[in-house]
């Protein structure tokens, strides 16, 4: 097992050298990357998605153990808006990316 991941480590680490073969001035010089936009808004597209798929399964569950324990429904409330607010938190940085990066 330890070999193995040893192997993966060693690729991955092969396949990030191209990485630092060409200084960031000649992509500039050459008018822009006119893709930056298209991957911004497949980025933002994908992390609403999934976001709005977390936040669904989140709420089934949290309902789910309210209709089984009713007692505990205000603790597992306060914790589903919390976690909530952490999920939502993912399409805010992304769509703050995109703000930084596509001007």
């Amino acid at each position: 097992m330890k070999t193995k991941f040893f192997l993966l480590m060693i690729a991955l680490l092969l396949c990030a050298v191209p990485m630092f073969a060409q200084g960031g001035g000649a992509a500039a010089a050459g008018g822009g990357n006119i893709w930056v936009p298209v991957t911004a808004g497949f980025a933002m597209a994908i992390a609403s998605g999934l976001g709005a798929l977390g936040m669904g399964k989140a709420v089934a569950g949290a309902v789910e153990g309210m209709a089984r324990n009713p007692g505990a429904a205000g603790v597992i409330q306060t914790a589903m808006i919390l976690g909530l607010v952490f999920m939502e938190s993912l399409a805010l940085y992304v769509i703050v990316i995109i703000f930084v990066k596509v001007q």
